[in-house]
């Protein structure tokens, strides 16, 4: 049914966008066969005028003009439905061109591609790379998680999620009922950040630890939603990006570059081990679990705790 109103949409448009003189809806009837296989003139009129209503809150300027004999015509003037020239300097094209590049994900794949070929029809060169300089670099942002879709769209119309979830410490997955705000990539993991009404407070959840289906549950959201620099603050903490401390760890040699990158400073123990200082803030015990037996906590006693617990809830399934 969608596809078949989108046809009738799509037609009538061009109908009224082809036209040079104003059409009446007889000429329209007969011009569209959707429109003919109507069971009645009533039925038609108003499927006629829910269509003509759709296509201009879809912004299209459709002009109702009357002839000499008082018969209304409809027509829309390609002048009027043209949209301004697209002037892009070269920054914004190449943040546009490599936003449309990063993407690997099959669903948006073609989305991003159209896009980058507007972008090349409004002015971008065609043969333009915005990681010329860096032919050795691609961006990615890889999506594998299934809950990745279905909470995209939760959060772009707003609309509460109920899923399964598996904290790292819990040897079970637990039911969630989030109003879900945004979705951010931190250190190659998607995160979810939303209102958990269960608690009363604003969660942060890895959707590689989503379990099952993400299921959309009636209603409004119930709390309100913070602007965009909160969530990214809120991810990025809940993830570990705030840090306030320091802590020490031997990290196997020639392992666990990303955290060497973020170490204050690193020194040699011999033995294939090194001893790091890294920023300590929230969520880095599940991170160190990660790099598995390449790490060991020395201090402080409480992340060494938090990090044997989540090794232990791990080895028990």
């Amino acid at each position: 049914m969608a596809i078949a109103k989108a046809e009738r949409l799509m037609n009538l448009a061009l109908c009224l966008l082809g036209t040079r003189r104003p059409l009446s809806k007889r000429e329209l009837r007969e011009s569209i066969e959707a429109y003919l296989e109507a069971n009645s003139e009533d039925s038609f009129n108003r499927m006629f005028e829910r269509d003509k209503d759709d296509l201009r809150e879809l912004g299209l300027v459709i002009e109702t003009v009357e002839n000499v004999e008082g018969e209304i015509g409809y027509l829309a003037r390609r002048d009027s439905n043209r949209l301004p020239p697209i002037t892009l300097d070269a920054e914004e094209a190449a943040a546009l061109g490599l936003a449309a590049k990063v993407w690997q994900q099959a669903r948006l794949a073609g989305a991003a591609s159209g896009a980058l070929q507007k972008l090349r029809a409004a002015g971008m060169a065609e043969d333009f790379d915005p990681y010329e300089a860096h032919g050795a670099l691609e961006p990615r942002i890889p999506v594998h998680e299934a809950s990745f879709e279905p909470l995209m769209l939760a959060c772009r119309d707003r609309r509460p999620v109920a899923f399964d979830y598996r904290k790292a410490t819990a040897a079970r997955p637990e039911p969630r009922l989030v109003e879900p705000w945004a979705l951010e990539c931190w250190r190659g993991h998607w995160y979810l950040a939303g209102w958990d009404r269960e608690r009363g407070a604003e969660r942060v959840f890895r959707l590689s630890r989503i379990t099952g289906r993400v299921r959309t549950r009636p209603g409004k959201y119930t709390a309100p939603v913070p602007d965009v620099v909160t969530v990214r603050e809120t991810v990025a903490g809940w993830a570990g990006e705030s840090a306030d401390r320091s802590a020490l760890i031997r990290l196997r040699a020639g392992a666990g570059y990303p955290l060497r990158a973020k170490a204050v400073s690193v020194r040699e123990l011999g033995d294939g081990w090194d001893e790091l200082e890294i920023p300590y803030g929230h969520g880095l015990d599940a991170w160190l679990v990660e790099f598995g037996p390449d790490v060991v906590v020395l201090e402080p006693a409480e992340l060494r705790a938090d990090v044997v617990d989540r090794l232990r809830a791990v080895a028990k399934g």
